[in-house]
């Protein structure tokens, strides 16, 4: 079995017998050398979502030098969530907990039980584990009354520790949903440094963003400020979703947590997998996805790491 490139080392679960085998060839491609894989969305000029593009629509450009793209594939896979609650203090103010609960549930109920899993995460100054990875979905719906707010936050630490939770489960199709008003006030790690550890393992950081009816782009009720700039506590978690090749939603009534949830879910159910082989230079090499059509606009990692398992 090839290798991931990995900006750090990460454990795969053990599964038993023709299960471990049939979960690995739903998560790798094989072949006799590394390669790296990045997981990409595309959109027409009108945001719909493009599913219907093959490998010779795709063109991959790495450190500037064109990249032969050895696997590629676009068939529909199970899914794997880490979700991520944001359970500081600042999480009480105006039912944003509600609101984060509320996503949640939409989430869990735009998987396929049996097939898809998801964890739940919760972090104030730390990460702790609310419900391990499953694919009874019910089980998890049940377990969101235990995620209550207190204390401070860590997001951007939290976001990273996440990340590697999920990278290491056997699904190709992962991404940490995070849950938050965006506020951080004791992490260690930028939100640089943590789009880069994300990016470097490809998995998405897709952020749900409860906020105030008037700090919502989408909704009826925002002021014209919010219409063309991110409350400033979401500005910089919205670079730090795109980086990974994630997206930033807003959330903050029932109706917008389902539209949000849903979005993720179905941008995550149409991803393209697209392997290459890494450049020779170790080190940090930016990617640029290109297609065929100029106004088709694909969101991916911004780069990989060579080297780092060599």
């Amino acid at each position: 079995m090839r290798r991931f490139l990995l900006a750090f080392a990460l454990v795969t679960p053990s599964v038993a017998g023709g299960a471990q085998e049939a979960l690995e060839k739903q998560a790798t491609f094989r072949s006799g050398v590394d390669l790296v894989t990045v997981s990409a969305t595309v959109r027409d000029h009108k945001g719909r979502l493009v599913t219907n593009l093959t490998k010779q629509d795709f063109e991959v450009i790495d450190r500037g030098e064109r990249r032969v793209i050895s696997e590629f594939r676009s068939e529909r896979a199970p899914l794997s969530l880490a979700i991520l609650f944001d359970v500081s203090g600042s999480m009480e103010i105006a039912a944003r907990a509600t609101a984060a609960k509320f996503a949640a549930f939409h989430l869990l109920s735009s998987l396929e039980e049996g097939r898809d899993e998801a964890g739940l995460f919760a972090f104030d100054s730390r990460l702790r584990e609310v419900a391990p990875f499953t694919v009874d979905t019910r089980a998890l719906k049940g377990a969101l009354g235990e995620v209550d707010p207190f204390g401070a936050t860590s997001l951007h630490d939290a976001i990273s520790a996440a990340a590697e939770r999920v990278a290491g489960r056997p699904m190709a199709r992962r991404a940490v949903v995070v849950l938050t008003d965006g506020v951080d006030t004791s992490s260690r790690l930028s939100p640089a440094e943590v789009s880069a550890r994300a990016a470097a393992i490809d998995v998405p950081v897709y952020i749900i963003a409860t906020v105030l009816a008037i700090d919502d782009p989408g909704s009826d009720r925002a002021t014209p400020g919010s219409k063309r700039q991110a409350p400033a506590s979401v500005g910089t978690i919205e670079d730090l979703a795109r980086w990974t090749g994630g997206a930033l939603h807003y959330s903050s009534t029932s109706a917008s947590a389902y539209k949000a949830a849903r979005a993720v879910i179905d941008e995550l159910r149409h991803l393209y997998l697209i392997a290459f082989e890494p450049g020779a230079e170790a080190g940090w090499h930016p990617l640029e996805i290109k297609t065929s059509q100029k106004d088709f606009v694909v969101r991916t990692r911004g780069g990989y790491v060579a080297g780092a398992n060599r």
